[in-house]
């Protein structure tokens, strides 16, 4: 059995968890949802990617890591022409070593508005 970590982001209205763990293995699916009202953000592909790495980072750091921690990332857009832009802020957040990451264009995402959705998975050694 896994345990499910409080992000302090809203939690999903869907059957799911935002992100768990098992001993230092930890998985996590991150959208640009506003972490008090679980409400998609309004905003272009900067802003949504800012928002959905904010939430990542907020998650890390309550199961007791970093940013610095994850090893792969899949990254979901709706928009080929946003990857450039995405890149830009995801160098605001990740230094090298980068983690191994896949960008993946998909027609649509499930919440009306949404232009990035993002899986990650990290390693954090339990204190």
């Amino acid at each position: 059995m896994f345990d499910v970590v409080n992000t302090g982001v809203a939690a999903s209205a869907a059957p799911v968890n935002g992100m768990v763990r098992k001993g230092p293995l930890v998985l996590t699916a991150q959208i640009p949802k506003d972490p008090e009202t679980g409400k998609v953000v309004d905003g272009d592909i900067t802003v949504q990617t800012r928002r959905t790495l904010d939430n990542l980072t907020m998650g890390l750091a309550a199961a007791g890591g970093s940013i610095a921690d994850v090893m792969q990332a899949q990254v979901y857009l709706i928009d080929g022409a946003d990857a450039p832009a995405m890149n830009a802020v995801w160098r605001e957040y990740f230094s090298a070593p980068y983690p191994c990451r896949a960008t993946v264009v998909a027609k649509e995402l499930l919440a009306p508005g949404m232009r990035i959705e993002l899986t990650a998975i990290a390693w954090i050694e339990e204190a």
